[in-house]
């Protein structure tokens, strides 16, 4: 699962790297052969073009660098936590939901995957099998019971 993230995190970081080297300088050095920089609205976009591709770039390579050092030993084994899959049942609406947490990354809410810094996602972190979960999200509040929880080291590699 963490893999499956960098991989995605540094295929998008390989696609802004091209940008910033091939892509804004062409587009750079074409607005400047448009004469007067002061009145060029080419080149000002493509200067804001290159910032934020810059300050994304950077962004980037600190998340890359912050999942290359998630010490997945030090999950728990008996709360819901990152790669945990918990079974949640809706007393109201008479019906259990499965999710599986992950990180923002991995985030697929219609196949049930769940942002652990989700509102469902903070609500459940830290939780064990029995507990009652009150859920605020945009729609409102919700109760939900944790029915069955697996986590990252029950599951098979």
């Amino acid at each position: 699962m963490i893999q499956a993230a960098k991989q995605k995190l540094q295929k998008e970081l390989d696609e802004y790297e091209f940008e910033l080297r091939v892509t804004v300088p062409r587009e750079i050095k074409k607005a400047v052969e448009w004469g007067d920089l002061r009145e060029n609205a080419e080149y000002k976009a493509a200067l804001e073009r290159q910032q934020y591709v810059q300050a994304r770039v950077g962004q980037l390579r600190q998340r890359l660098q912050e999942i290359s050092s998630i010490d997945i030993s030090k999950v728990p084994h008996d709360r819901a936590a990152y790669g945990s899959t918990v079974v949640l049942y809706d007393a109201e609406r008479d019906e259990e939901v499965t999710y599986r947490l992950a990180m923002p990354e991995e985030s697929d809410p219609a196949a049930g995957i769940i942002s652990t810094t989700s509102p469902i996602g903070k609500s459940l972190m830290n939780r064990e099998e029995g507990d009652e979960v009150k859920v605020t999200t945009p729609r409102g509040t919700r109760q939900f019971e944790i029915r069955r929880l697996t986590t990252l080291h029950d599951q098979p590699s």
